[in-house]
């Protein structure tokens, strides 16, 4: 997000009157050995490095595994909003015994996925839903069935996450069991930022921002109970996190602490 790439694909122009779409077309663009996802924009929604699929490419992606410094060992993780797979990808191989669901409400984003990002197929472990993120979270199946959630939600005009109300996060705190932690991709620079957080507030017992990213990006941790505050511990998981994923996990942590400063 608020990462301008220009799309090698041109819009096709066409003699009938102009007609609003259910959905912006998708687009592709491919610059030093990375592919990136767009939607009829300039913006990128999502990026692969080709020669690493399963990796997140993007720094805000990278921020929002930062729920690994408080859980080890997640049961279940659900994914709002797919972009190019990048974190459900990741989650896939790095949790082999965890249940990785990911919701998206354009069925041509879960197409691009497969062909051109190289997203498994569903199996015992992965799960891929056409479904309003809204609906997900409001259905009492999922109540407290998530160790964590992952939200990355926005469309083409990339003017902010486009569920962000009260109610919206309240029910994926609900989706948390004990001890849940849910990552929000937002832009630091965006009037949409204070709005989300404020609502976050409302959803969650204890919201911290780390340090802005990209062009504005900004990833919030939105936990279901406040952690219990131990440099010392976050620390040392930090370091077993580098070591295992090679994610930036140290800067993490400092973010985390300058944030609560």
């Amino acid at each position: 997000m608020l990462i301008r790439r220009k799309s090698i694909e041109q819009v096709e122009s066409s003699r009938r009157p102009p007609r609003k779409p259910k959905f912006a077309p998708i687009t592709l663009s491919e610059q030093d050995g990375v592919r990136y996802l767009h939607f009829g924009t300039e913006w990128v929604q999502g990026a692969m490095r080709i020669r690493k699929p399963d990796w997140p490419e993007l720094e805000y992606a990278q921020q929002m595994m930062a729920w690994m410094l408080y859980i080890e060992a997640p049961r279940a993780i659900a994914q709002l909003g797919l972009g190019t797979g990048a974190l459900t990808k990741f989650c896939y191989r790095t949790f082999p015994d965890a249940r990785i669901t990911a919701v998206e409400l354009n069925a041509a984003v879960i197409a691009i996925c497969a062909s051109m990002f190289k997203l498994p197929p569903d199996d015992e472990r992965l799960r891929v839903l056409e479904m309003d993120a809204l609906d997900f979270v409001d259905d009492p199946a999922n109540l407290a069935a998530f160790d964590v959630l992952q939200c990355d939600l926005y469309d083409a005009t990339a003017k902010g996450p486009v569920l962000d109300t009260p109610e919206f996060y309240r029910s994926c705190c609900a989706c948390l069991a004990p001890g849940g932690i849910m990552t929000v991709n937002l832009f630091g620079d965006h009037p949409s930022f204070a709005k989300n957080i404020k609502a976050m507030k409302f959803g969650f017992d204890h919201v911290i921002c780390l340090p802005e990213v990209h062009d504005g990006n900004v990833v919030a941790l939105c936990f279901k109970r406040r952690p219990a505050e131990d440099a010392a511990a976050l620390g040392a998981r930090a370091l077993a996190i580098v070591a295992a994923t090679k994610l930036p996990a140290k800067s993490w942590v400092k973010g985390i602490q300058a944030a609560q400063q």
